[in-house]
């Protein structure tokens, strides 16, 4: 089995999943060996397998390296995409994603993006989280899958 379908396979009978920035920046810039997979979960997204969801975290991630090179329209063309990607929600960093971005800091030590990340598909009702950074498998409040372990 190839990695774009374990990886979608993995989250079986999952209604709603977590996606972090990294599988969205494989899935634009299709120049990672892990582009393929990024994509199969965003397309099983798109075609309603999963309900998915990310922060506003995702868009400033997203968008700084067309900004830093004086890229605007890329940045645009970026938020987009991403906002175009049917059963996608894209939540705020509110109050209570705050609180629980907090415990996951001070439980796991989180960085505060990645805690941030994790505490709004958290609030919003995600079952998974899909990542590409390992470290992020000692949080068990929700399942994380890496992308890599499926290369």
């Amino acid at each position: 089995m190839g990695q774009s379908a374990a990886i979608v396979d993995e989250l079986g009978s999952k209604r709603r999943i977590g996606i972090d920035t990294p599988i969205f920046i494989y899935h634009i810039e299709q120049a990672s060996p892990h582009a393929r997979a990024a994509s199969t979960i965003l397309r099983a997204v798109a075609d309603g397998r999963f309900k998915g969801v990310t922060s506003v975290i995702t868009m400033l991630e997203v968008t700084i390296q067309p900004l830093r090179r004086g890229r605007p329209e890329i940045a645009d063309a970026y938020e987009a995409l991403l906002g175009d990607i049917p059963n996608l929600t894209i939540v705020d960093v509110d109050a209570t994603v705050t609180r629980i971005g907090a415990e996951l800091r001070a439980i796991y030590g989180l960085r505060t993006p990645d805690a941030l990340q994790i505490a709004a598909c958290l609030a919003h009702g995600a079952e998974a989280f899909i990542t590409n950074d390992r470290r992020l498998r000692r949080v068990s409040e929700i399942d994380v899958s890496v992308l890599e372990d499926f290369a």
